[in-house]
C-alpha cells in the first residue's frame, strides 16, 4: 500500500534522511525547532508512515527506531514524476520552465542544469 507522501510526511522523511534512523521522540523534536507539533501527531505520522510502506519500524527496543524505505533520490524522483504527469501533462521540460520562473536559480545550480543538458544531449547521439 506505498502511496506518495503527503507534506507533512515530507517533513518527516527529510528529518529521518538527514538524521538517520530515530525514534519518534528525536524526530518530533526536530521538527518542533521550526514550529511547535504536538508530539502525539508525529507519532500518528509515523503510524501511518509505517503503514504506508513510506517507513520501517524497528520494534527490539523500547523506543521504536523508524527510517525511510527509500533513499531520499528515489522517493524525490517519484514525487517528480508523479507531480509531472499530473500538473503538468507528462511534460518534464514544462515543469523546469514553471521552476526557473518561479524561483531564481544560483549560479552553481544554472551550471549544473546546464551539465545535465549537456550529458543529456550527449547520450541522444
Amino acid at each position: 500500500m506505498r502511496k506518495e507522501p503527503t507534506s507533512g510526511e515530507l517533513e518527516i522523511l527529510q528529518v529521518l534522511w538527514t538524521r538517520g534512523p530515530s525514534t519518534v521522540r528525536e524526530v518530533h523534536e526536530a521538527l518542533s525547532s521550526g514550529r511547535p507539533t504536538a508530539y502525539t501527531t508525529t507519532l500518528k505520522l509515523l503510524q501511518i508512515m509505517a503503514e504506508k510502506g513510506l517507513v520501517t519500524r524497528d520494534e527490539k527496543q523500547r523506543a521504536h527506531i523508524y527510517k525511510p524505505r527509500l533513499p531520499r533520490e528515489r522517493t524525490q524522483s517519484q514525487v517528480v514524476r508523479n507531480l509531472v504527469d499530473r500538473v503538468f501533462e507528462g511534460s518534464a521540460a514544462r515543469l523546469v520552465m514553471h521552476a526557473l520562473s518561479s524561483k531564481r536559480a544560483s549560479a552553481e545550480e544554472l551550471a549544473e542544469i546546464r551539465r545535465l543538458i549537456d550529458e543529456m544531449e550527449g547520450k541522444d547521439r
